[in-house]
């Protein structure tokens, strides 16, 4: 068997050379990272919930026309995705008040915003992903001004959807962090969704009870981080009720999804 090659590894993830030009394998690690990785951990079974809700949400989101990297998952931790210029952006929407803003601003965590606000952060782990406004972004070329209304756009839209499908589960969408990059196609450039939507990059609190279902499980030291992934999956439809440990976990196949 030929091993494949290696173009990029993250903190959560592993890039692969794809079988096809213009590919990429992209594979779920189960690592846990917090506080630009000082806080390091394992957890079995997070890169397989990680991958079937990425997918899961990916797929939701092509079919209300946002267009993504993603392809076809492969297996229960990879996923075949399109090959795109990662923009050097991370794009955060909030709609309540948490984490860095709460403690920014000094509002109180839990506080709902006026209004869903939109940041962006330089993707730099070496500088800790500082926060950037428009004019940086813009006179740095990390994006064009046109690319920058794109991108709130395409983000507005995209919480506009995933708060209705977490509100429909019993879940509060509090924030959540994307990326995006560009595909060319001769002279033709178009913008995508990139990366992956999950609890590691998205704020998700239970509607009733305010339990945290996310990676702040993990930052926070609340305990039962992979048990709160796979109650996001298991609410989505994706994992069948009672999976049992966390090291079997029962995921529902969905083979209509492998074909979109």
């Amino acid at each position: 068997m030929s091993r494949r090659k290696q173009i990029y590894e993250g903190k959560a993830k592993i890039l692969y050379e794809g079988p096809e030009p213009g590919t990429l394998v992209q594979y779920f690690k189960d690592d846990a990272t917090a506080f630009n990785a000082q806080k390091k951990a394992t957890l079995q079974g997070k890169g397989v919930l990680n991958n079937r809700i990425s997918e899961h949400i990916m797929v939701a989101l092509g079919r209300v026309g946002i267009p993504t990297h993603f392809i076809k998952r492969l297996n229960m931790r990879e996923q075949l995705i399109r090959k795109v210029e990662i923009i050097p952006l991370e794009v955060i929407c909030r709609n309540v008040a948490a984490g860095s803003m709460s403690k920014r601003l000094g509002i109180e965590e839990g506080e709902p915003l006026p209004r869903a606000i939109v940041e962006f952060c330089l993707k730099d782990d070496k500088l800790g992903d500082p926060l950037v406004a428009e004019e940086h972004v813009t006179a740095f070329g990390w994006a064009s001004p046109s690319e920058i209304d794109e991108l709130i756009a395409m983000t507005l839209r995209i919480n506009d959807f995933l708060q209705g499908m977490f509100f429909g589960i019993g879940i509060r969408l509090i924030d959540f962090k994307i990326e995006f990059g560009r595909l060319y196609d001769g002279d033709m450039m178009q913008i995508l969704l990139a990366d992956e939507i999950s609890p590691d990059s998205c704020r998700l609190w239970d509607l009733e009870t305010n339990k945290k279902l996310d990676k702040d499980r993990f930052r926070r030291d609340l305990g039962e981080v992979t048990e709160a992934y796979a109650e996001v999956a298991t609410r989505l439809g994706i994992m069948k009720d009672n999976p049992g440990p966390v090291t079997k976990l029962s995921v529902v196949r969905n083979e209509k999804s492998d074909e979109d």
